[in-house]
């Protein structure tokens, strides 16, 4: 796994961050990036990886970002995606950007990262993104009935 370094085959043709054909996970510390990577190396994965902390993410990925909604939204989620990211890496998380070689399957990058503790994760192909790792639910807070019996 070697650090992350943005150029420019990691933005669309505006300028924002979207790495066509990688997978970019986000997990609560750098243990479990590593975790992930070790997991995605064993099972046999061809693509490279590469690192990002919290730092990088918001430096450089975040930057990405610019003013790609003014003046009017982005018509693509890309915007959305860097937001997303933007939101968990000012919340202390890592990343990891997963390039898909031709013979990975995306099944087995989810199968070795979700267990790693991976909270989001996002697949970049070519006019799509898909969001690959569900957040679990909140359970709802059971009500409390303390009316006179």
């Amino acid at each position: 796994m070697k650090p992350l370094v943005l150029d420019s085959s990691m933005t669309n043709m505006s300028g924002t961050f979207y790495p066509t054909g990688h997978v970019f996970a986000l997990f609560p510390d750098e243990d479990c990036v590593r975790q992930a990577d070790t997991h995605l190396q064993n099972a046999g994965h061809s693509g490279t990886t590469a690192y990002a902390g919290p730092d990088v993410i918001l430096q450089d990925i975040v930057h990405t970002l610019g003013n790609a909604d003014a003046p009017l939204p982005s018509v693509g989620a890309e915007g959305d995606m860097v937001r997303r990211i933007a939101d968990l890496a000012g919340k202390g998380h890592h990343g990891l950007l997963i390039a898909m070689g031709d013979k990975d399957e995306i099944e087995n990058v989810v199968a070795a990262i979700t267990p790693e503790g991976a909270v989001a994760a996002f697949y970049y192909r070519t006019f799509i993104i898909e969001d690959l790792v569900t957040p679990p639910l909140t359970p709802p807070v059971a009500a409390v009935d303390d009316s006179p019996q």
